[in-house]
């Protein structure tokens, strides 16, 4: 080749190599994104593990880790079920994954069974982000969630102590995924919670990664590591009714049937037993 035309096509080469992607090449589509399997994903090097169960040990969860609430008042929900303590049939590990699960039976005069686990007795948390990969219950009148409350509940009471709800869902409007605060100021009750919502195409079938990222200011909320709402201190107020996040709180995860929320539109009695699956919890600070 001549040097000339050799030079040329180097020319035309390097042009072509630096084209801007607003230029014809972005018309093409991009390829699908992939969400990597839950023993796949890894945290930024910026991030220090301090706390996660796998659920690897078949039977019943981890007593290091987890406690029980056990009791059938309605949990101030008008909730059905009654929660029970060491009982694998409401609360077990199995295939490498915890279950919880919901079933259609009388106990203590209540009329349907579950687990409510946390973690109050073993640890509690102060910033971090706290992340759960599970898989949802189907059915009018389930309603599943992982959330935190703060451990000074016992002599603050509920809502002064603060609520972080990382994810919730009510089987009457399936794949429809909230998460909110609550506090003192903002809370459900007044109606001036703070929460968004995000829809899914499948909750019951797929397992999503289900995340809060809690630093001293703020709370940012994830789906498969996309962020759908965040709140911020500095908008809510720095007084403890308006912002008690700045103190331990413990992880909970639990599945009612019914209650205020959950059995807004009925419960459907045909669906029993539903579970809600939890592949993996971990803390990272």
């Amino acid at each position: 080749m001549k040097p000339l035309l050799l030079m040329n096509t180097l020319l035309v080469a390097l042009l072509l190599a630096c084209k801007r992607p607003d230029d014809a090449t972005a018309t093409l589509p991009l390829p699908p994104a992939v969400t990597p399997p839950a023993s796949q994903t890894v945290a930024p090097t910026t991030r220090k593990l301090v706390w996660a169960d796998e659920f690897s040990t078949p039977g019943l969860p981890d007593s290091t880790k987890w406690g029980y609430e056990v009791g059938g008042n309605g949990w101030g929900n008008n909730e059905l079920q009654f929660y029970t303590r060491k009982r694998p049939e409401n609360a077990r590990v199995e295939g490498g994954k915890l279950i919880i699960e919901a079933r259609r039976e009388t106990w203590e005069n209540r009329g349907y069974t579950s687990a409510r686990l946390l973690t109050r007795p073993t640890q509690t948390w102060t910033y971090g982000r706290i992340e759960a990969y599970a898989r949802l219950p189907k059915g009018r009148g389930t309603w599943p969630a992982v959330w935190m409350l703060g451990k000074n509940i016992s002599t603050a009471g509920w809502p002064r102590c603060g609520e972080i709800d990382i994810m919730e869902h009510v089987g009457y409007d399936e794949g429809m995924v909230h998460g909110s605060i609550h506090s003192e100021s903002y809370n459900h009750v007044k109606g001036t919670q703070k929460t968004n919502k995000l829809k899914l195409a499948d909750v019951v079938n797929t397992f999503h990664l289900y995340a809060i990222e809690w630093t001293v200011d703020q709370i940012d909320f994830y789906i498969d590591d996309q962020q759908y709402y965040s709140v911020q201190r500095s908008a809510l107020g720095n007084s403890e009714a308006q912002w008690p996040f700045n103190q331990p709180f413990y992880l909970i995860l639990n599945l009612a049937v019914g209650g205020n929320w959950g059995g807004q539109q009925g419960v459907d009695e045909t669906i029993w037993p539903q579970r809600m699956e939890v592949d993996y919890v971990r803390v990272y600070q």
